[in-house]
């Protein structure tokens, strides 16, 4: 069975005895069952893990701890129980599968009075708990693979060539850094400081430094790595999904006018490296197999070369996943106002899948380990309007986008906004199911 393999998990008419796992229009619904870290808000518990139902939490180490596993199922309940999800996601697809169709099996509606009530003696609600990120970051790798967004930002950089020659032909990526990644998600918001760094203005004749003045957003999705590679070898194309272990969502912050002027000739450095900002919860591959696509290429842009090209890929290495983006600014908060969306996309349109990032990744015999991070690269859609960076949307901050719900303008982020990614994904004859939420917020620089 492959992660893109449907099963009784996945059937829509299937319920929970957890009412607010019903609820039309949840995130989490028994259908996605995600995985997250947690422990109680405020407290000096550990962290462990624990996986989202309704409006609550499913404690795996407390789970663990009950009659009601077995197996396999119990062994990844009791990885789970530890401060991160890396031993879980290093036993691999088997062992997933087992823990996540036990917790299925548990919680639908048909369960057991027996089984249900200890059951809920294991959860915590999702109100009263804070996160972690779910894993100990060995690696992070942002890649850069929407064309759409790639034409965009090239046109305000390099007019005059605005496609780099390379990138149709491989997925392009640089190395980040994991130091700097935290969970931002409704009250438990990721602050931080507006970066510092050198920046050239156009016709200057010398750098300055000092706080950014372009700040910005990426809406990307966070592709979490299960089981990894040993150094040397290469994940085949054809077994590349089976080491990603799930999906959330992940804003890699810009500072535009100090990454523009370090990015010559090498990637971002200051610009990219200040904070990222993931979702608390993975939504794990095999929750996403309704939702995949045919992948395809427009017949006249260069075709994969084969090492990149495989049956599988073809019939549904594509996500559709829908995505928004919204500001919250501090006037918004003051005065009690809904935050303001301001794009709309979906994932369908990157360039490149998952699937071949892993591959291209591993092709020069680098070892991915379970718990690395990818960054999928900036979302952006065919038209404008589903940029998945304020630099696109006001076209290099010419064009300053409103804000519906106070009125106020942006060509950048201003210190005090806060920027919200939702992601969810629904298809007719299928459940929705939802990711929650990245929320970050921009403080003033030191």
């Amino acid at each position: 069975m492959t992660a893109s393999t449907l099963n009784h998990t996945h059937s829509a008419s299937t319920q929970s005895w957890l009412a607010s796992a019903n609820q039309p229009g949840a995130d989490f619904p028994i259908q996605n069952l995600p995985f997250g870290v947690f422990r109680r808000a405020g407290s000096a518990e550990a962290f462990r893990g624990g996986v989202a139902i309704g409006d609550q939490i499913v404690d795996l180490g407390a789970l663990s701890q009950t009659a009601l596993l077995h197996g396999l199922a119990l062994d990844g309940a009791k990885a789970c129980a530890e401060s991160a999800l890396n031993a879980f996601m290093a036993q691999g697809p088997t062992a997933w599968r087992a823990l996540r169709h036990a917790l299925f099996d548990l919680l639908q509606s048909t369960a057991v009075p027996a089984a249900q009530q200890a059951v809920q003696g294991c959860l915590v609600p999702q109100s009263a708990a804070e996160h972690a990120v779910p894993t100990r970051i060995g690696d992070y790798t942002d890649f850069y693979t929407s064309i759409h967004h790639a034409r965009n930002v090239g046109m305000i950089a390099r007019p005059d060539a605005p496609l780099t020659p390379n990138f149709q032909w491989i997925p392009i990526a640089y190395h980040g850094r994991g130091s700097s990644v935290g969970v931002g998600s409704g009250k438990q918001v990721q602050k931080f400081l507006r970066p510092k760094g050198q920046s050239m203005a156009p016709g200057a004749a010398a750098p300055t430094y000092g706080p950014c003045a372009r700040l910005d957003y990426e809406l990307e999705l966070a592709i979490w790595i299960g089981q990894g590679n040993a150094q040397g070898s290469t994940v085949p194309l054809s077994q590349a999904e089976d080491h990603i272990f799930g999906f959330g969502l992940l804003n890699d912050w810009s500072a535009r006018d100090i990454q523009f002027w370090e990015m010559a000739p090498l990637g971002p450095f200051l610009g990219k490296n200040f904070c990222t900002t993931v979702s608390p919860w993975i939504v794990t591959n095999e929750a996403m197999a309704p939702y995949r696509l045919p992948f395809t290429r427009p017949a006249a842009d260069p075709q994969p070369l084969p090492y990149l090209d495989d049956p599988r890929n073809q019939t549904s290495g594509t996500l559709s996943i829908e995505l928004d983006v919204l500001i919250e600014s501090k006037e918004m908060r003051d005065k009690g106002l809904a935050a303001s969306r301001i794009s709309h996309t979906n994932f369908k349109h990157q360039y490149w899948t998952v699937g071949q990032m892993v591959t291209q990744h591993t092709n020069g015999g680098c070892n991915l380990n379970p718990g690395d991070l990818f960054g999928s690269g900036t979302i952006s859609g065919p038209v404008r309007e589903e940029g998945g960076a304020i630099i696109e949307l006001t076209q290099g901050g010419k064009v300053p986008i409103t804000l519906a719900s106070s009125g106020e303008q942006r060509a950048f982020l201003q210190d005090g906004d806060a920027v919200i990614l939702r992601g969810w994904c629904e298809k007719e004859g299928f459940a929705r199911i939802g990711f929650g939420e990245s929320k970050g917020e921009v403080l003033p620089a030191a």
